[in-house]
């Protein structure tokens, strides 16, 4: 079926991961690769097949999904996959290390096969829509996606539609902090002059939250984009700005990128 996605599976439990394999294929939009039972055969069925999606256990013999996850970033796929990270351990640091080196989600077992079924779909959806790089080159932001019923062009969401290109996972809390501050910056530079005083602070106010965890949260969002692997992405949206032997930007850096391309690309739509 050619909107089938082809799903891998990776999990030390063969009881459980055969299980998890046989609940996806039944999927009629879902097509099972492989299956996986350490981390160095992960890695060797993912470069053999390709999958759009792999379903990685973190706790695993030889490699765990974490150490994975790391091989990946230094491979620079041609086709990325979308990484849901499968573990009995709740624990943030994990969720967080994870998530800051790519994954797209995490659930904690024990949880409904059903879920995760919606999940792939959902994730597999918006890479389609949102992060193929193809459609982005070729639309050039194209008026029609960045104007409002007034005619008007929306800031808001011509940052949304860069944010997704970039690659940062909708589902971080960085994502909306990050999304705000850029806003905030384009519709008053002046709260630019002292993120840390001014710009941190008016975010958190929004979100009610503390002005040190949006900071941290960017922070986590800045890194997932960058470990994700969209390198050739970003070349497109900025060109020699950013530079990947030189190191991640800092939040100020990035979020000052963000809001001068997205006035470039309204100055070039009005």
């Amino acid at each position: 079926m050619k909107d089938e996605i082809s799903i891998l599976v990776a999990d030390d439990n063969n009881e459980f991961g055969d299980y998890l394999a046989d609940h996806l294929n039944n999927e009629i939009d879902m097509s099972i690769v492989g299956v996986a039972r350490d981390g160095i055969q992960a890695i060797e069925l993912i470069k053999e097949k390709r999958p759009d999606v792999v379903v990685l256990d973190i706790i695993m013999p030889n490699l765990d999904g974490i150490a994975v996850l790391e091989r990946i970033i230094g491979m620079h796929l041609s086709k990325r996959p979308l990484f849901i990270m499968l573990s009995a351990i709740g624990h943030d640091i994990f969720i967080q290390k994870a998530i800051t080196l790519g994954a797209e989600y995490y659930i904690v077992k024990p949880f409904d096969a059903n879920v995760l079924v919606t999940r792939i779909r959902q994730m597999y959806r918006e890479k389609r829509n949102v992060f193929n790089q193809n459609d982005f080159v070729s639309a050039k932001y194209d008026s029609k996606y960045n104007r409002n019923y007034s005619g008007k062009i929306d800031i808001e969401t011509e940052v949304t539609h860069l944010m997704r290109d970039v690659g940062i996972p909708p589902h971080m809390a960085g994502y909306q902090y990050l999304r705000e501050a850029i806003i905030q910056t384009i519709n008053d530079p002046k709260s630019f002059n002292s993120v840390t005083k001014i710009l941190y602070p008016s975010v958190a106010d929004k979100f009610n939250t503390t002005a040190q965890k949006v900071e941290r949260s960017i922070r986590n969002a800045i890194e997932s984009a960058w470990n994700r692997g969209n390198h050739d992405s970003m070349d497109t949206l900025f060109g020699y700005s950013i530079s990947f032997g030189k190191g991640k930007p800092t939040n100020s850096e990035f979020i000052a990128m963000m809001a001068d391309k997205v006035k470039v690309m309204m100055g070039s739509l009005s």
